[in-house]
């Protein structure tokens, strides 16, 4: 039995990541809110929430963890030959609801979407409270490309990205990386592993070492200029 989190308390605890079932990998708990509060608190220790319409709220922490540490970013001879040649625009924190809209898009022959309304919602509250993030990627002022996240402490959480020419989300992921480079950042969590994502340098490692990395860069503040426009 999933441990069940009562949604009207918030200051209730999460079970220990440990406990994580195996099958299907990660799953915590379910039900609570999207509360800053317990959003915040859920990605401080390990922990995402990811469902689907007509699912209560389930709480993740899979093993293994998908990252990148920023000096390890790769960008292959292809990917930096359409850096130099594609005249693109790149910001941040400019378009955020235009991007998790997008990014809750259905996909390709994707019925439905994981990002709910409820999601969206709460993560663009996140974003005015200065937790959420946007990277954007234009090309003659449409936007083609882009990604959000929760960035706290020295860790960025990724969340979703999404393209409308081809690496136009990659060259989002290098734009986020190169900014948390200057920003001092020491950790991306990319979540589960995707190909994608791992052509450019992200890792699996294990949820013991994910939990080091994050309890040692969490609570560290990065540059004073980070997401300052």
């Amino acid at each position: 039995m999933l441990p069940y989190l009562d949604p009207e308390q918030t200051n209730q605890a999460f079970p220990p990541v440990s406990s994580a079932l195996t099958d299907p990998d990660g799953l915590l708990a379910v039900g609570g809110c999207l509360s800053t509060k317990r959003i915040i608190s859920a990605y401080t220790q390990g922990i995402f929430p990811w469902y689907s319409d007509g699912e209560p709220i389930l709480w993740w922490s899979p093993n293994p963890r998908l990252v990148l540490l920023p000096d390890k970013l790769h960008i292959s001879k292809s990917l930096k030959k359409t850096l130099r040649k594609q005249a693109l625009n790149i910001s941040f924190d400019q378009a955020f609801t235009e991007v998790i809209q997008a990014c809750a898009a259905p996909r390709y022959d994707e019925e439905g979407t994981w990002l709910t309304q409820e999601m969206q919602v709460a993560y663009i509250k996140l974003h005015h409270e200065g937790y959420a993030h946007s990277i954007e990627v234009w090309h003659q002022e449409q936007l083609i490309g882009g990604l959000y996240g929760l960035a706290i402490g020295q860790v960025f959480f990724g969340e979703s990205m999404f393209h409308r020419q081809t690496d136009a989300s990659k060259i989002a992921f290098i734009h986020l990386v190169k900014y948390l480079t200057d920003w001092n950042y020491k950790l991306i969590d990319c979540q589960v592993q995707t190909q994608h994502l791992m052509s450019l340098g992200a890792e699996e490692i294990t949820r013991p070492q994910f939990m080091s990395l994050l309890d040692q860069y969490h609570s560290c503040p990065p540059h004073a200029q980070a997401w300052q426009k």
